[in-house]
């Protein structure tokens, strides 16, 4: 171990020099090279005796400089937390599955049905309009749209209660109860 730690303490020099050379800041560097030391101390035993200790450190320090940098890259100094308090987003999976269980629940709906929610509901045609591209009476639409927007109620919420507090599931139930307009 004595003739290991004397190798060490001869490479400090250059190993400093090289971190000032990575990072350009002389306290960095510092840092750099004591936590280089501290896990060569730690990992002395993966130490292959007889091996080139300096190019093992200064691999351990490369590496070392590497990880921290690109950690870095991902964060954000944010001192007084301002820039935290701007990040306020959902996560994209909920509105992922939410999206996921409305096409479920209209696959489930009569074809004739899923159709015209689509134009009226969707597609934001008229009923006259939607009864004109369905080739029906404009009473059919209505009803269809109807007994479609209750059906799909009934998948996806439970007594009218959202099945998630998330926006979406609010989206979704005023999608299921909103009239179109009859112009």
């Amino acid at each position: 171990m004595s003739a290991s730690r004397d190798l060490m303490l001869a490479a400090v020099p250059s190993l400093r020099a090289f971190a000032i050379s990575l990072c350009r800041n002389g306290d960095r560097a510092d840092d750099l090279v004591q936590e280089t030391l501290l896990r060569a101390l730690s990992n002395i035993h993966s130490f292959q005796p007889g091996t080139n200790m300096s190019a093992w450190l200064f691999t351990i320090l490369r590496n070392h400089f590497r990880s921290e940098y690109r950690k870095g890259r991902r964060e954000v100094e944010d001192v007084d937390g301002r820039a935290a308090e701007k990040l306020d987003s959902q996560p994209d999976q909920i509105s992922h599955l939410e999206f996921q269980e409305l096409r479920d629940a209209l696959a489930k709906l009569p074809i004739d049905q899923r159709e015209a929610l689509t134009l009226v509901g969707v597609s934001g045609f008229s009923y006259q309009d939607a009864a004109k591209v369905c080739h029906c009476a404009v009473g059919t639409i209505k009803s269809r749209v109807n007994r479609a927007r209750s059906r799909l109620s009934q998948l996806l919420l439970l007594d009218n209660t959202p099945r998630r507090t998330h926006e979406g599931a609010e989206e979704i139930a005023a999608f299921c109860h909103t009239k179109p307009s009859s112009n």
